[in-house]
């Protein structure tokens, strides 16, 4: 099995997720991904939903809040700006208030309310997450490349779509009862019908975009997500356990790539610090633990580089090792 047969023999998953420890290379493999598959004329968004993204730095652009920009045809990123979707959002607030109750200027109190509201710790969270379904929804392109958080972070990231859903259905089930009552009353009073409601219809169309998103993040049909890792002990345990928890929310698990590998070929060569030569006598053991562990969802081993991956060059030089000549 390779990481290129994968894409090969599913073309319908279409949602491409690389998840890991942090520091382990997944904003690489995400941007060599998009750039190998734009390379074959497929129209590629790789986007962040790390609140300290790097997107940016791996393509020496900044992109940072400025929605999906252009880095080469069919190649689109993007770096979710979470503080400036909860502006947005508190504007949206005051906005209604205004509209609804007439006011010149938000009264202090309700103004308090916004901003101390806004900083709880969920918001960010809940603001990348909102921006996430906003870009899945709107189906403008042909693959969708998750830089995801960290692995504590994604596990949260991804139960998102549950709890929304879940306070969608309990707020939407109480608004409608409301709904029904204020008919009647309607009725009784002889008063004409209530205009169309504009409340439950909100609250429908955000289950309508939440219940999506998260159908996409949990369809195997529609879904890849790679684990990245490297072969040490720790990793490979923290590999282990996040596995199991992904699999609780029913995330397609699709196969493992290992990086930074030390090449046999440097070893070879001879006079090579000791250091080094017992790293990738280290390294040799965990790698034959991580084939008995995985097996076949084994798909790619990544040599480590002589230098940083920034810029096109070096991000092409990486999807070179991922998915060597292979095409879709």
């Amino acid at each position: 099995m390779s990481l290129a047969k994968v894409f090969r023999e599913n073309p319908n998953r279409r949602y491409i997720m690389f998840g890991g420890k942090g520091g382990l290379g997944k904003t690489t493999f995400s941007a060599a991904t998009a750039y190998w598959l734009a390379k074959q004329g497929k129209r590629v968004l790789v986007f962040s939903v790390d609140p300290q993204a790097s997107l940016s730095d791996i393509f020496k652009q900044d992109i940072f809040g400025k929605g999906a920009v252009e880095i080469m045809p069919n190649l689109y990123a993007q770096e979710i700006d979470a503080d400036q979707h909860i502006r947005e959002y508190q504007d949206q607030i005051r906005k209604k208030i205004l509209d609804m109750y007439g006011f010149d200027k938000i009264p202090d109190e309700i103004e308090s309310y916004i901003q101390a509201a806004s900083a709880e710790p969920a918001m960010e969270e809940s603001a990348i997450f909102d921006q996430v379904v906003d870009i899945v929804v709107a189906g403008e392109y042909d693959y969708y490349i998750y830089d995801l958080v960290p692995l504590g972070h994604a596990l949260y990231y991804l139960s998102m779509a549950s709890v929304y859903d879940q306070w969608i259905s309990k707020i939407t089930k109480l608004r409608e009862e409301m709904r029904e009552y204020e008919q009647m009353a309607a009725r009784l009073s002889r008063k004409s019908e209530l205009q169309e409601d504009e409340i439950l219809r909100e609250l429908q169309d955000i289950r309508y975009r939440i219940s999506t998103s998260s159908s996409i993040l949990t369809d195997r049909e529609k879904t890849a997500f790679f684990f990245v890792l490297v072969p040490e002990e720790m990793i490979l345990i923290d590999t282990q356990n996040a596995a199991s928890l992904f699999r609780k929310y029913d995330v397609p698990l699709s196969g493992y790539i290992v990086n930074r590998v030390i090449p046999d070929e440097l070893i070879e060569k001879g006079n090579i610090p000791s250091y080094l030569r017992n790293r990738h006598t280290m390294q040799k053991k965990y790698l034959q633990k991580i084939d008995e562990l995985f097996g076949q969802d084994v798909l790619a081993r990544v040599e480590e580089m002589e230098r940083d991956i920034a810029g096109l060059p070096m991000i092409e030089k990486m999807a070179q090792a991922m998915f060597g000549e292979e095409t879709l």
